[in-house]
């Protein structure tokens, strides 16, 4: 799928070049046409306007949680399902202009999730520093290279210093090592990717209104039939007070037994189910279904009941 027949297909992704993203791109996208955006809306309209095949956006910080603009923005419109994951390590730059010190930065642009992954490093060695927002962590970069900035520094990914002509006091900054954002690439619905053994199922799911225990109902539909959940995030609907969705991982297949019968569960209990797409887990660990909930265990149990019903029947 692409512009023309025989052209790379193309990807958006929260931009510029140099993001991570960027980065999570390059582990899916081979020769493809790559299209930057401004913010993870952006990105995943241009899937849904045809305008590119498929988009890639960060969904899950091991710092932060989840990516609101990316769980709100994947159920805002026309449907859209995930074909895959990625993980990318994340630590920091601190970028200025060449001949700018430390004793010089008073304000340091980057996006929200990464201020917030660097705080503690900030304040033991930059304490007057402010924080100015940016769309993405490379495009504060950007504006600090271009001259058009109100704020003496940047952070953003290693390496991305030196796209921009600026120069790094440190290429290490971070105050949890071992930090990791997940990335995932967003597609039209379509066939599933294969299943593996080792797969994701991604949902939205909307509870019943002011009804006691609506979300133990919701939760038991995945406990009754050994759905293990990775992520599980509230999102408000949008539309009162106290109305919820809960964005889900789920460990498993469209294709797995154990995970339709939770499709059909959710669906007789809950007013809205959004199915986003089943993909391969990036840490490749099998999901290992436990006793009495494989495919093998669903069959066996259907062919009980159909003959039990077969005793009913009259020969015509």
């Amino acid at each position: 799928m692409s512009g023309r027949p025989g052209d790379p297909p193309r990807f958006s992704y929260l931009g510029p070049a140099g993001t991570f993203t960027h980065a999570a791109l390059r582990q899916v996208a081979g020769d493809a046409c790559e299209v930057p955006a401004h913010d993870v809306p952006s990105a995943l309209e241009m899937v849904r306007r045809g305008e590119a095949d498929y988009a890639v956006v960060p969904i899950e910080n091991s710092v932060e949680g989840g990516v609101n603009a990316t769980l709100d923005s994947l159920t805002a419109g026309s449907p859209l399902e995930i074909k895959a994951e990625m993980l990318v390590p994340i630590v920091f730059c601190l970028a200025v202009r060449p001949g700018t010190g430390l004793g010089d930065i008073r304000r340091i642009a980057t996006h929200p999730h990464a201020w917030a992954q660097c705080r503690r490093w900030i304040r033991a060695h930059i304490p007057e520093a402010v924080h100015v927002p940016a769309t993405s962590t490379a495009a504060g970069a950007r504006l600090l290279a271009d001259g058009r900035a109100d704020f003496e520094a940047a952070l953003c990914p290693p390496g991305t210093e030196a796209m921009f002509g600026l120069e790094s006091l440190s290429r290490d900054v971070a105050d949890n090592r071992g930090a990791i954002t997940r990335f995932i690439m967003v597609g039209p619905p379509g066939r599933q990717p294969d299943r593996t053994g080792a797969d994701k199922t991604t949902l939205m799911v909307q509870l019943p209104h002011d009804e006691a225990g609506a979300l133990l109902s919701m939760l038991e539909q995945f406990a009754a039939r050994g759905v293990n959940l990775s992520r599980i995030e509230s999102r408000p609907v949008g539309d009162a007070l106290g109305r919820y969705a809960f964005s889900i991982d789920a460990e498993g297949h469209l294709h797995d037994e154990r995970i339709q019968a939770a499709l059909i569960g959710l669906h007789r209990v809950c007013p809205r189910v959004v199915f986003l797409g089943s993909y391969p887990s990036a840490g490749g660990t099998r999901v290992e279904p436990r006793p009495g909930t494989s495919d093998a265990d669903f069959v066996a149990g259907r062919a009980f009941v159909e003959s039990l019903l077969r005793r009913g029947r009259q020969p015509e």
